[in-house]
């Protein structure tokens, strides 16, 4: 029971670090598994160690981490990423929950084997964590005129990092950090009914002169 309940946290850490970046997680694991005996992927997952995997996800991090420091362009990025975040979410969680997932040419099999469910459980994570970045990315762009969009990719960036390595050695952390993303989303919104009602306030005080 225990084993599980570590799997799931290894798997909820590993897609929500790809919920502030896509290929942090995939690559790690990736790198830890072919070089290292801290993680054994299943059978399923064992291309994650492939030299050439490893070195597409090398390149792709290298374009995220460049394009989500610059303002405009890390928005259009978060657009594109929304499709790619979850999904590596997705991978990430089965991987990292040991899943055995069956080849994706037999979907019949797949679904029956309800092995489908760590992937879309991790899809469903990653989407929520990556909403929350999305979210917050404007707000701190318009606060900073631009100059938090490096600094604040950068913290998501050691931030996902951690949290891919703590989901790996110390599962239990995660939970720690679920904590605190669940806090930062109560602080965002709260920040979103402020500006609203700021600009409601201003256009209300427009109108009146």
């Amino acid at each position: 029971m225990l084993g599980h309940v570590l799997e799931a946290l290894t798997g909820t850490g590993l897609a929500a670090s790809a919920g502030l970046n896509a290929y942090i997680p995939l690559l790690l694991m990736g790198v830890l598994a072919r070089f290292t005996g801290l993680i054994d992927l299943p059978g399923g997952w064992t291309w994650l160690g492939n030299g050439w995997v490893l070195g597409i996800l090398a390149v792709l991090l290298a374009i995220e981490v460049v394009a989500d420091k610059v303002p405009v362009v890390d928005h259009v990025n978060d657009v594109v990423q929304t499709v790619v975040r979850p999904t590596a979410g997705g991978l990430a969680f089965g991987a990292g929950s040991a899943a055995q997932t069956v080849t994706v040419s037999d979907p019949g099999s797949f679904f029956a084997s309800h092995e489908w469910i760590p992937v879309a459980t991790g899809v469903v994570i990653a989407l929520c964590v990556h909403g929350v970045k999305a979210a917050a990315r404007p707000i701190i762009n318009t606060a900073t005129v631009g100059f938090g969009a490096p600094v604040a990719s950068t913290a998501e960036d050691a931030t996902s990092i951690v949290m891919s390595v703590v989901a790996i050695v110390l599962p239990v952390l995660v939970l720690l950090f679920g904590a605190g993303l669940v806090l930062f989303a109560v602080w965002l919104i709260g920040r979103r009914r402020d500006r609203r009602r700021e600009r409601a306030a201003a256009r209300a005080a427009g109108f009146r002169v």
